[in-house]
């Protein structure tokens, strides 16, 4: 087939199974499989496609017709100018999200110590330490798959080493009054880095402290989960969506802990839904925080709560 069959088969077929960007996946994952861009079809609309390229094209499209993310599909999506792996175990980052980066990005000083809790593919944390200077993060997840696509995302971003045997219990963030050059490393390997990531359930392994917490923590309600777009819905891992009955456990349980791990006057940044602002708002100043701000996104929708523990 030529290169506008290619495309016109693929539009057919996701149009057919009711995808609602059709003409646009097909598109992408075609420049994906051939390494072309959108003039290509302009331009070259006749030019014959390898036997090879049009066969995983057709696998492509017949997987985005079952509903199966784009984005996992070609293993990449861009974030914050950046492009990150991605797999079935990871949330794919949105731009959603990108509003929560820019606000910490804000408050983001040379050499300050991040921890990402529920880290995911290491968007957020990636994202602020490659938009900073000499600052060093600690990603968290409970998915042991999710930090293998962090890592590897780390070694994308960061030119960070992961290739050496870890144990993600050893080396810890120090007190502020340890020497910077030995605040983070990346444990079992020889060479100190500026992010490391742990297996941890919530702050149940995490030591030291830190300026910045971030989260973009579980926050849909178990009962709306089942009623998302298939692409989220079945083919996401539950466990970064499912917030349980009402959606606000993990930023209960985030809240009532993260004191102990911030230094004084340190920050604490949510992602929330659009309809969790108030609540949100009102647990961080029940425990302590002070100068509560809820921020916008682009839509006009409630997106990112943030405030400043005060000490008492």
């Amino acid at each position: 087939m030529t290169y506008r069959e290619c495309y016109e088969q693929g539009c057919r077929t996701l149009q057919a199974a009711g995808i609602e960007e059709a003409t646009l996946d097909a598109r992408l994952l075609l420049e994906a499989v051939c390494g072309t861009d959108r003039n290509d079809l302009l331009a070259h609309g006749e030019q014959p496609v390898m036997s090879q390229a049009e066969e995983k094209y057709l696998n492509w499209i017949r997987q985005r017709a079952e509903h199966i993310p784009l984005q996992q599909l070609t293993g990449e999506q861009d974030f914050m100018g950046l492009t990150f792996s991605v797999n079935e175990h990871v949330l794919i980052p949105r731009q959603d999200t990108e509003i929560l980066v820019e606000e910490v990005l804000k408050e983001l000083h040379d050499r300050m110590r991040i921890l990402d809790m529920c880290t995911g593919s290491g968007c957020i944390l990636l994202s602020l330490l490659h938009y900073s200077n000499d600052c060093e993060g600690l990603g968290v997840d409970l998915s042991a798959e999710a930090l293998q696509v962090a890592e590897q995302n780390a070694q994308r971003i960061l030119g960070e080493n992961f290739s050496e045997p870890k144990d993600c219990g050893v080396k810890t963030f120090e007190t502020e009054s340890d020497d910077a050059e030995t605040a983070i490393n990346t444990a079992g390997n020889e060479t100190a880095g500026r992010v490391r990531f742990q297996q941890s359930d919530l702050f149940e392994k995490v030591e030291g402290k830190f300026e910045i917490i971030v989260s973009n923590p579980p926050y849909i309600a178990s009962a709306e989960v089942d009623r998302l777009m298939p692409e989220v819905r079945d083919h996401e891992p539950r466990m970064a969506l499912d917030g349980t009955a009402d959606g606000l456990e993990f930023y209960r349980r985030i809240i009532v802990e993260a004191g102990q791990y911030l230094v004084s006057s340190g920050m604490l940044f949510f992602e929330i839904g659009y309809d969790q602002g108030q609540a949100v708002s009102e647990l961080m100043r029940e425990h302590g925080y002070r100068e509560v701000q809820v921020v916008q996104d682009y839509a006009g929708l409630n997106r990112v709560v943030y405030g400043t523990y005060v000490t008492v």
